[in-house]
């Protein structure tokens, strides 16, 4: 787990026009909240916010969080949810939540499929059902992606999420043994564009001497 360093400013007042205000300031209302403490108010800065998200994606972030800059209260937290605009261009809030180190928490894991698939080399087609999936880990413990082996996947072969081991500590919490990822026969027009181009091929290499022999 990677502890980013992320500052904030303390804000006393809420609603549309002032969350209006601090956007037109190029901050982000934010607010901070824990099972057993009272919700905190922030701002955030839009640039420094938004260079996080592109560096780091926006799943199973975890801050060390200063409020009112290095002499200020730290706390840990985690972002929880991220409101954006109908066109996703602009931060609209923020939602953090405080987190106990030695308790669980639910965060999302982006699925990720490493090595080259038996069944992909013979011509089918690699489907990432799920491309993302939620943990239950103590934050120490929560991985950055859940890695998915597919060497030994055939056309037809599967792996479901009860296939998957995250190791001690790291939880997928499911009652359905759901399918995470799998390897497809080549639908039927695909396989007509293939051979489509394979006559295409075939008619230019015979029309090539022809065409030689004109000029």
């Amino acid at each position: 787990m990677e502890l980013i360093e992320l500052n904030a400013k303390l804000r006393e007042k809420s609603g549309k026009g002032v969350a209006r205000k601090l956007r037109r300031n190029n901050e982000i209302p934010a607010i901070v909240y824990g099972a057993k403490k009272d919700s905190m108010m922030l701002s955030l800065d839009t640039v420094t916010f938004d260079r996080i998200i592109r560096k780091n994606g926006s799943m199973g972030l975890f801050f060390n969080l200063k409020v009112g800059g290095d002499s200020g209260e730290e706390k840990m937290v985690m972002l929880k949810n991220m409101q954006m605009d109908t066109f996703g261009l602009k931060y609209l809030h923020i939602d953090l939540h405080e987190i106990d180190m030695d308790n669980q928490v639910s965060i999302t894991v982006p699925v990720e499929a490493v090595g080259d698939s038996k069944g992909v080399k013979e011509g089918g087609l690699l489907q990432i059902i799920r491309r993302e999936l939620d943990v239950l880990c103590k934050p120490t413990d929560a991985p950055d992606s859940i890695k998915v082996d597919i060497s030994d996947l055939d056309v037809g072969d599967a792996v479901h999420v009860e296939d998957i081991d995250l190791g001690e500590g790291v939880e997928i919490p499911h009652e359905v043994n759901f399918t995470v990822i799998t390897i497809v026969a080549p639908s039927v027009d695909e396989k007509e564009a293939g051979e489509e181009e394979e006559d295409l091929e075939e008619e230019d290499v015979k029309a090539t001497p022809a065409e030689a022999t004109e000029e």
